[in-house]
């Protein structure tokens, strides 16, 4: 199942970006083999932790020891990808570097998962999503007027411009490698794709359509139509109402007068956010739910992560799935979803063993 059925790949285990990419290969259907290092625990290695690496065959290897390199090399000349999740020169120290590599499987797409990038002058920089968001200006614009800036989560360095990005790399390697022939090396690095995302607020920032003043715009909470308000009940409800009519329908059902509020009248938003916080505060979460359910107002409860896969639209969706390998929890659902070649939760089918025999390794 899926669309990348046929594509093989060897993942060296890491943690955040690496993995996610890896599953997300696994879930669209590709082979991956997941090699460990015997006896390193990572931040995840409580049991059940890491949904991340769950689902794919393991094979342990002391890279260290030339014979469990060769054996190595014996499994990445079978596969179409490979993906390294570390500093620059580890995988050279251990004779698996690409110059090695690609002399003995030159249609490999080898990928590099890292921060800074193999070049420049903090490649070989330790650093975590945090540090990266904040280089490329995310993290400074995630922020309300007169406050310090606001991660979120983990989720813009390590998956969204890491782990994403380092996915359609392979893919894109790949449809290239069996178009010509030519497997290259693919610089992943979590800088850039952080940097990436901004691309819409660096348009509208060099448009003077955006301050440099975080939380005076109108997606970083600057707008009162746009921004987070507490309820009754001490949770909350998001609020996007940006385009006039969803912003009409809002101030209708929170009968509020139009001409009391007007969209973009400036001047007057923070007297509009006190207006609104005052009226959000009147009624619970599940209220205002209740209340805007099927409105095309763009308002929507604020849920914690427990939360949302019990949500009914989660639910219908089937958004929330059985891990694999260990049923009595969930993780999200594979995505996108595809007519055709429907992708599903990687689980292995056979043991490692097994599958690269399948893939010619006999030994």
């Amino acid at each position: 199942m899926g669309p990348l059925q046929g594509v093989r790949v060897v993942e060296f285990a890491g943690i955040g970006p690496g993995p996610f990419g890896a599953m997300v290969l696994a879930d669209l259907g590709a082979e991956v083999v997941r090699i460990t290092r015997p006896g390193v625990p990572t931040l995840l290695s409580q049991e059940g932790a890491d949904l991340l690496s769950a689902g794919r065959p393991e094979l342990a290897l002391d890279l260290k020891d030339p014979a469990a390199g060769e054996r190595a090399l014996q499994i990445i000349e079978r596969a179409d990808a490979l993906i390294d999740p570390f500093r620059p020169g580890v995988m050279e120290r251990n004779g698996l570097g690409p110059d090695t590599v690609l002399t003995r499987n030159p249609k490999l797409v080898y990928a590099r998962m890292t921060g800074y990038g193999q070049t420049g002058p903090m490649a070989d920089r330790a650093g975590h999503d945090i540090n990266y968001i904040s280089l490329v200006g995310a993290l400074g614009a995630s922020a309300r007027q007169g406050e310090r800036p606001l991660f979120p989560l983990n989720l813009l360095g390590d998956f969204g411009g890491g782990g994403m990005l380092l996915a359609l790399g392979v893919v894109s390697g790949v449809l290239h490698a069996r178009a010509t022939g030519e497997g290259q090396v693919i610089d992943v690095a979590m800088v850039d794709g952080a940097a990436l995302l901004t691309t819409m607020i660096q348009g509208l920032r060099q448009a003077g359509m955006w301050s440099d003043t975080p939380g005076t715009n109108l997606l970083d909470s600057g707008a009162p139509f746009y921004d987070v308000y507490e309820t009754a009940d001490g949770r909350h409800v998001a609020v996007g109402a940006l385009e006039p009519q969803f912003h009409a329908r809002l101030l209708e059902l929170l009968e509020i007068p139009a001409h009391e509020m007007v969209q973009w009248d400036r001047d007057h938003w923070p007297e509009h956010r006190a207006r609104l916080t005052e009226a959000f505060h009147a009624r619970t979460r599940d209220q205002w739910a209740e209340h805007f359910a099927g409105e095309d107002a763009c308002v929507t409860p604020v849920l914690g992560l427990r939360e949302a896969a019990a949500h009914p639209h989660a639910q219908a969706r089937g958004a929330f799935v059985p891990a694999p390998g260990q049923p009595a929890r969930t993780r999200p659902a594979p995505a996108p979803r595809f007519a055709r070649t429907p992708a599903e939760p990687s689980a292995p089918s056979q043991s490692c063993e097994a599958l690269l025999q399948s893939w010619g390794v006999t030994d």
